[in-house]
């Protein structure tokens, strides 16, 4: 691959995130999450399948460092009794590029029943799709295509879900007023544990 494919791979990944669509869901999302976790006592409950799964485990990892309880909940085995890790007060991000997976659509239904006053924030590239139709907040990534060479494999999309996850635990480590001491009393080891201890009050 010469220099000049590398730059174009790049530019299109960085045009695709600046056309991410900006409206009040993002703030209406924040509102949620902080809410249900830091106003109920809940926690941030994400899911997505194969490697929309991994972005959400990504973000509840990220979510849980900065503040805000969370974690990944596998659709799959949701339906196996992990399903259990549920409580009433939850708030559930999930993500789906079509907003059709089959594994998700279902654990929206198990869990509504469970728990039928739980809301649901929605990643997805599909504004028409079943499951921002059962999002109370819906978050496009703009539907960009892929730069993989057969326009297949999840690549762009996937950046645009990191995006966008990123985005909702900055505006929520805004809005609880997170600190640098704060963040440290969650990560003690390593460079990160160390560096924020640094000017920690």
């Amino acid at each position: 691959m010469t220099n000049e494919e590398v730059s174009q791979l790049l530019k299109q990944e960085a045009e695709a995130i600046l056309n991410i669509p900006v409206n009040e869901s993002f703030n209406a999302a924040i509102d949620l999450i902080v809410e249900k976790v830091h106003g109920h006592h809940g926690k941030l409950v994400t899911s997505g399948m194969g490697k929309a799964g991994q972005i959400a485990l990504n973000i509840a990892t990220t979510f849980s460092s900065t503040g805000t309880p969370s974690v990944f909940l596998h659709p799959s085995e949701a339906q196996h009794g992990d399903l259990g890790v549920l409580q009433e007060n939850d708030i559930m991000l999930l993500i789906s590029n079509s907003g059709k997976t089959r594994e998700i659509l279902e654990l929206v239904e198990l869990s509504h029943h469970l728990y039928d006053t739980l809301p649901y924030i929605v990643i997805t590239g599909n504004a028409n799709s079943t499951l921002a139709a059962l999002a109370d907040v819906v978050l496009l990534t703009g539907n960009p295509e892929e730069v993989c060479a057969l326009g297949l494999t999840p690549t762009t999309s996937t950046t645009m879900m990191t995006v966008i996850g990123d985005v909702l635990v900055v505006g929520t480590m805004r809005r609880i007023h997170f600190t640098r001491s704060e963040y440290n009393k969650r990560h003690h080891g390593g460079y990160l544990g160390q560096k924020s201890k640094e000017g920690a009050n």
